[in-house]
């Protein structure tokens, strides 16, 4: 496993990410297709293994329990000072009043249940997982930085949003000394490639490590999807992000797949991972072997005739995901 700096700070990370939506107690949240505590540990554990030392979560993450489950692994299997995990707030644990948002009260109060959940005294890389129209940006920047001040946060990272939304951030931290975010976590893959308009020129300049989420698409790009599985029929998410008319490029992920010998999902992890701008993607994994898999396709140099293929059916969509 190969080793990177995140955007322009001094912290070490692996050029893969486990995300961690996939662990979690299936009774608990909107994903019944979530391996549980006893499926998941061996899948961390291999990771580990593998040589990945950053693991991506959310409080909401099935409501909690993915945290939960993460935290219990890492402390059996790895030293917490060769690792890094990151959390993310913004959506709600329950309902009422100041229970989402990026409000002061909002932050602490869901940065203090993640830090329990996780059973850590402090979070590597903390994220903003959207961006709250209804709270002033210098509300949440200002609270974050105490975050970081007080220990209980390394680095600060963002998620989904507008480019003049993350530009904003950044410089009105900057203007008050502020901690700015060291990352950006958005949807990129061959069937959405709207972040090459202006976020990943933004992240490029400003020095912002990027950390794409569903970097194959939700198993789209390596025709999973057209599997019978509880997930296909479950995550409303996935079916709102893409559309029939991307089947062309699937097909080219299967050419340039066959073509060498592969799993479609090494070519398009691939095509992601060799990426200007890409410091490393987050994978989801449900086996051992997908781990695997994911490890390999950091072995493989798309070709410039490859590449062309897995380009070429691309066409502008809209922006979605945020």
């Amino acid at each position: 496993m190969d080793y990177v700096k995140l955007g322009s700070t001094g912290l070490d990370v692996s050029r893969l990410i486990l995300g961690c939506m996939t662990f979690g107690d299936p009774g608990r949240g909107t994903h019944p297709w979530t391996l549980n505590e006893e499926a998941s540990r061996p899948v961390i554990k291999h990771a580990l293994e593998a040589g990945i030392n950053f693991f991506d979560t959310a409080n909401t993450y099935s409501n909690g329990s993915s945290e939960e489950i993460l935290g219990r692994a890492l402390a059996d299997y790895a030293r917490r000072d060769e690792i890094v995990i990151s959390t993310k707030v913004f959506q709600g644990m329950r309902q009422g009043p100041n229970a989402a948002g990026l409000s002061r009260k909002a932050i602490f109060q869901e940065l203090d249940a993640s830090l329990q959940r996780l059973g850590t005294d402090y979070i590597d890389l903390y994220q903003i997982h959207r961006w709250d129209p209804n709270t002033p940006i210098e509300e949440t920047l200002e609270a974050l930085h105490d975050a970081v001040k007080a220990g209980k946060v390394r680095y600060l990272g963002a998620s989904s949003m507008w480019a003049w939304q993350f530009s904003k951030a950044q410089y009105t931290a900057r203007a008050n000394n502020w901690t700015p975010f060291i990352s950006m976590q958005n949807q990129y893959n061959l069937l959405n490639r709207e972040e090459e308009r202006e976020m990943l020129p933004l992240c490029h300049d400003l020095g912002v490590g990027v950390i794409p989420w569903s970097p194959m698409a939700r198993g789209r790009l390596t025709r999973k999807w057209d599997e019978s599985s509880g997930r296909q029929e479950t995550d409303e998410v996935a079916n709102a992000l893409y559309q029939p008319y991307d089947g062309g490029i699937v097909d080219s992920v299967s050419q340039v797949a066959d073509a060498r010998g592969v799993p479609m999902a090494q070519v398009a992890l691939a095509w992601v991972a060799q990426r200007p701008g890409i410091t490393a993607p987050i994978i989801g994994a449900k086996s051992e072997k997908h781990i695997e898999d994911a490890v390999a396709a950091l072995q493989i140099d798309l070709e410039p005739a490859e590449l062309a293929c897995l380009e070429a059916c691309y066409s502008p969509r809209p922006a979605v995901g945020f």
